[in-house]
């Protein structure tokens, strides 16, 4: 790579403003990080770290979705994600280009569509009950890290069709996995990742035996693409696939319910005002995923030299779309770091990532989300964060821990 040479920034304030050690790269507190967006998106929009290997901050509303929306030049086979995989593993369609990236979304996609949703959903439900049964019986939980955690593992095994009994394994493994790989422990995430590649070839021999509806499971939908050659896809990009996808679902959502709860226990009237008439609940969802987006952005490489507010990323220097950061830009979104419930624009923002490589699950993401709301609101008359929330790491941005007490 490329050795890049930044000139230090100088604050309004003349203090210097050294990106290395900016709480947008090194610190997990969102409160931190969106002041340095702040500043990043007003005074340097297009900036160098050396951190993680090194890579570029994009962090402006109309750069991030026009790089996010221009597949040819910021290409994804690279490098998706920083910090990326320890071991350097490459699984789609994440880490596919078009046209090889194509099959793998559209068998994937082919799952999530309303009729199979609307499917989904009693079930899910139910998953939902089950999981804050026990802090609701205790009077207080983590609801991240417990009801969260352990409702989108049964959610992803309901949507792959998996064996009860391996849920909770997937719930554990899948934990386990995403620590580690936070913590960029190689070994630790080999382990865990080796049980879920078990699981996804274990599910996709059977299907081989015994195929079901493709619309309503991915293994049999993955199985009848063929990929730009006519050519069935190959054994270990199917597997990958579906390792892929036994994860992808399970680190977003306990990060947006955290952070959506936590706000919640602030805002007493909106907790109230969503309690008392659910039809609330699908604009205010729009205005979380917007404030709280979980991830700080995905990553790209650029096929060519791009030149953008004086800065050169030449190919294989990675840039961030720092979706965090656009969805909060002032230019786009008026009153930016404040909940506004039914913003003229409030789907214009990123919250799944733009372009061909935008979150293939998104519909059951936003049903799981809808899910988890709706039944905690249900089931309590009031709630309160308790102790110390836990921040995620890179990648992620928000809440891994939310302690609370939930009142009946």
């Amino acid at each position: 790579m490329a050795i890049v040479d930044v000139e230090p920034q100088v604050r309004q304030d003349g203090q210097e403003f050294d990106i290395d050690k900016s709480a947008a790269v090194i610190s997990d507190n969102p409160a931190l990080i969106y002041e340095e967006y702040r500043h990043l998106r007003k005074h340097c929009p297009l900036i160098h770290t050396s951190q993680y290997g090194g890579y570029w901050l994009m962090t402006r509303y109309d750069d991030v979705k026009r790089a996010a929306m221009d597949s040819e030049t910021y290409i994804s086979s690279v490098k998706a994600v920083v910090p990326s995989d320890p071991r350097g593993l490459r699984r789609p369609p994440l880490n596919f280009d078009a046209p090889a990236h194509t099959p793998f979304r559209t068998a994937l996609e082919r799952t999530v569509k309303p009729a199979r949703l609307a499917r989904l959903k009693e079930p899910l439900y139910e998953h939902a009950e089950a999981q804050l049964a026990p802090l609701l019986a205790r009077g207080h939980g983590d609801i991240s890290a417990e009801f969260g955690a352990n409702f989108v593992a049964r959610m992803e095994s309901e949507w792959l069709n998996l064996e009860a009994g391996i849920a909770t394994e997937l719930a554990t493994t899948a934990a386990s996995w995403l620590n580690a790989w936070r913590m960029q422990d190689g070994e630790v995430v080999t382990a865990n990742s080796q049980k879920m590649y078990r699981i996804a070839s274990d599910l996709l021999a059977d299907r081989r035996l015994y195929p079901r509806e493709p619309e309503d499971d991915p293994a049999s939908s993955l199985l009848l693409e063929r990929d730009a050659n006519g050519d069935p896809l190959s054994e270990e990009n199917l597997v990958g696939c579906l390792r892929q996808a036994l994860v992808v679902g399970v680190v977003a959502p306990p990060v947006l319910i955290g952070s959506i709860c936590n706000h919640l226990s602030v805002d007493k009237e909106l907790q109230r005002r969503l309690r008392d008439d659910e039809t609330l609940i699908p604009a205010a969802m729009e205005e979380f995923l917007r404030l709280y987006s979980p991830y700080r952005g995905f990553a790209r490489t650029t096929t060519k030299n791009v030149h953008l507010h004086g800065e050169t990323i030449r190919p294989r220097e990675p840039v961030t779309l720092c979706y965090t950061a656009a969805n909060r830009d002032p230019e786009v979104f008026d009153n930016p770091d404040e909940f506004v419930m039914g913003r003229s624009n409030a789907t214009a923002h990123m919250g799944f990532g733009r372009g061909k490589h935008r979150c293939a699950g998104m519909p059951l993401a936003r049903l799981s989300l809808d899910v988890m709301l709706r039944v905690i609101l249900r089931n309590t008359k009031d709630f309160n964060v308790v102790g110390e929330l836990q921040y995620s790491r890179m990648p992620e941005l928000g809440i891994i821990s939310c302690p609370m007490t939930l009142v009946q």
